[in-house]
Formats: structure tokens, sequence, C-alpha cells
């Protein structure tokens, strides 16, 4: 079982100490559903990208900003479903947050990735 509080902090400093602001890890896969851990350093963007079938995105630590309908800032303890329009995330202070998605619909084939 992924350690929240421990990946919380690997994946901060991990982070801040990169070249690009930024560091991640998929810590659960399970059919259609990913979990996956991201950390950005303040200012550091997650560039405009096309949204899954279903997302949520919960912040550990920090605030992030989701460009999008209403560009709302979530903040450490907030969880949110993500927006189904394309959409980037920027951190507006080191951040960390638990990425949820789900890669298909009933029916189809899981994606790959």
């Amino acid at each position: 079982m992924p350690d929240l509080t421990a990946l919380t902090s690997s994946h901060l400093q991990a982070a801040r100490d990169s070249e690009h602001g930024r560091s991640a890890e998929l810590v659960l896969r399970d059919g259609v559903l990913r979990q996956s851990i991201l950390a950005l350093r303040e200012g550091t963007e997650l560039a405009e990208h096309n949204s899954p079938h279903a997302a949520s995105i919960q912040v550990l630590v920090g605030r992030v900003r989701v460009t999008g309908e209403g560009d709302p800032v979530i903040t450490a303890g907030e969880l949110q479903v993500l927006t189904h329009q394309r959409h980037a995330v920027l951190a507006l202070e080191d951040s960390v947050f638990l990425l949820t998605t789900v890669t298909s619909q009933p029916g189809e084939p899981p994606q790959d990735g």
C-alpha cells in the first residue's frame, strides 16, 4: 500500500532538486483506474493537455491553479473533479497532488500509459 506521506515528502524534494521543477510516479493501477502523485515546484506548469474520461485532483501540499472552467485554485486538503476540457496545472507554491484518472469508458479497451 503506498504511503502518501512518505511519497509527498520524497517527490516534493525531488521536484525542488529537478531542473524541470517536477516529479511524478504512478502509485496505483487497477484496470482503467490510475492514481499518480505529482509534485511541482512553485511556478512550474504541466502544459495544457487533454483530459481523460474522468479525473480528480486532491492537493496534499500547497496550492495549484487548473486552467479552464473558472481557473479554480485548489489548496491542500481540497479534492476537485477536473474539467473534461483541455487544461493545464500551475503550481502557485511548491505543491504535491494526487491525480486520479479513469482511462476509458465502460466497454472500451483501456488506454496504455
